[in-house]
């Protein structure tokens, strides 16, 4: 895997590096990612009390080196990678390899004059991220998907679609527009055409959950409104969804422009609002920011916390009961929702991330000083692109997708070896060894199984690790003359004489097996 990445990045002209894994605190404070990137950042202390951290990217570091090397724009564009271990102190390390706290990544660094510049080299780096996984043979989408702690506009994943993946995408098959769930999209269904009733106060004796006042009011969820009060530096915001859907945080922060939501304490809402969490709702408070979810805005006659204890209104009409201050999509996208392009049905689908790109503009070069001089002296931050591959969770994802019943199904180009020699009875033992031994002076990556255990055992175990080819010396052998090639991933047999078998071989795993 790791020399596909190569191969790739040398094609497109990518410079190979190697950074250091400890890095000086004093860039991170200068992007202000010391205090942004929170507690996966592992921090510590020198013998004279220098702060350092060990790397879970290298943004800063290689800013640094570029504006101390790519002073002119003569210089540009540059792009550079490297594959080193990262840490990150995740809080739920899972999955084996897919999220540990030290992993291996190919993470790769563009430098150029402007947004034009950048975008050319941003098609080069997805083209050969496409190459790499179809290599690698992985089923994957290319989606829209939030920057994170890395920062930047624009940002795009690579998912490996998998059923226990721990990303979820949204897709429309109809027009294939495709997302990461947290940036997703869907149309806002018509305004409703029921008429607005009046507003009433019903008793809901210790009702508070959504599922709690559908069922005691035998109604569904999405007539329901839903009030969550988060606590900011700006005061308290009053977030109103339907009750079948959740909140997106990541979009309710670029809504308000805020850095940090916290949800409000039951004792600060009680002080400002004079009613427990389970009964407030958006009707007669003043003293919040309320924010509702475009969807809301096209409902009539919710049902929504009264404000009072043991208390909800029925028939609540936005506008009539309510005005919002702020307007917008800030709900997670439900499957069955309308595409946001053509209006199809949506899918939510599972996977894993195995790729990342970012455009990130200026943001760390105007900080770290990284500036170049154009054609009149004028001197302009290097316009930045950065790229991840993450090199420990490929096996994962190709497991996922090539396997059966009796293990991987290694596709050819990461396979650990292309065949592996089966001597089927200690009668042929010896020339299975000279047909290996021819095997090896070919390009064939080949592997003797020369344990002494059962035929049976080998070929499990051949079956289990994935080998793409089992060289089988038996029966066949000694009766006709014939070697048998049998391939993994079909169970095909096919017969072929000792001196044809090198050439066979070669013409199989040519063709893909």
């Amino acid at each position: 895997m790791i020399s596909i990445v190569k191969e790739e990045m040398d094609r497109i002209g990518a410079q190979q590096l190697l950074l250091p894994f400890v890095q000086p605190a004093e860039l991170w404070k200068k992007t202000g990612r010391w205090d942004e990137y929170g507690q996966e950042l592992l921090r510590f202390q020198d013998r004279k009390g220098s702060w350092f951290v060990l790397s879970p990217t290298h943004e800063e570091l290689i800013t640094r080196l570029a504006g101390d090397i790519l002073t002119s724009y003569r210089k540009l564009p540059v792009v550079v990678y490297q594959i080193q271990i990262k840490f990150r102190d995740e809080p739920r390390p899972r999955g084996g390899v897919i999220r540990s706290r030290e992993f291996w990544m190919k993470d790769a660094y563009s430098f150029c004059q402007d947004d034009e510049q950048m975008g050319k080299i941003y098609k080069e780096m997805q083209s050969a991220y496409e190459r790499i996984f179809s290599r690698c043979g992985l089923s994957y989408k290319v989606v829209e998907a939030e920057s994170g702690p890395i920062g930047g506009d624009v940002s795009h994943e690579f998912i490996s679609l998998a059923p226990n993946g721990e990303d979820r995408i949204v897709e429309c098959d109809s027009c294939g527009y495709s997302a990461k769930l947290e940036r997703a999209r869907s149309r806002v269904k018509m305004e409703s055409k029921e008429r607005e009733k009046a507003l009433e106060e019903v008793n809901t004796p210790d009702v508070k959950t959504v599922d709690e006042v559908a069922n005691f009011l035998n109604i569904p969820l999405a007539k329901i409104l839903k009030t969550v009060v988060y606590q900011t530096e700006r005061g308290l915001l009053g977030v109103v969804v339907r009750g079948d859907h959740r909140i997106n945080e990541d979009k309710l922060k670029k809504l308000v422009k805020l850095e940090e939501l916290n949800l409000a304490p039951d004792e600060l809402i009680y002080e400002n609002i004079g009613v427990e969490v389970g009964f407030v709702g958006p009707v007669g408070v003043d003293n919040w920011c309320l924010i509702v979810d475009e969807a809301v805005m096209q409902g009539r006659n919710f049902v929504a916390g009264a404000n009072k204890k043991d208390t909800h209104f029925i028939n609540v009409n936005p506008g009539r009961d309510f005005s919002p201050e702020i307007i917008g999509d800030i709900r997670y996208v439900l499957p069955g929702d309308e595409c946001p392009v053509c209006g199809a049905s949506l899918k939510v689908k599972r996977g894993i991330e195995i790729g990342h790109l970012f455009k990130l503009g200026d943001r760390y070069s105007s900080k770290l000083g990284a500036f170049f001089l154009d054609q009149k002296g004028k001197k302009h931050p290097l316009i930045m692109g950065c790229y991840g591959i993450g090199i420990s969770r490929l096996p994962a994802a190709i497991i996922e997708q090539n396997n059966d019943k009796d293990g991987i199904i290694w596709p050819r180009e990461v396979a650990p070896f292309d065949c592996v020699v089966i001597p089927a009875g200690d009668e042929v033992f010896d020339f299975s060894r000279e047909v290996y031994l021819n095997l090896k002076d070919s390009p064939i990556e080949v592997v003797w199984d020369n344990r002494d255990i059962s035929a049976g055992m080998k070929f499990k175990d051949s079956d289990l690790v994935g080998i793409p080819f089992k060289v089988i010396v038996g029966r066949t052998f000694l009766k006709e003359g014939k070697i048998e090639i049998k391939k993994r991933g079909s169970g095909e047999i096919i017969k072929v004489s000792k001196k044809d078998l090198t050439a066979k071989l070669m013409e199989l795993i040519q063709d893909g097996g």
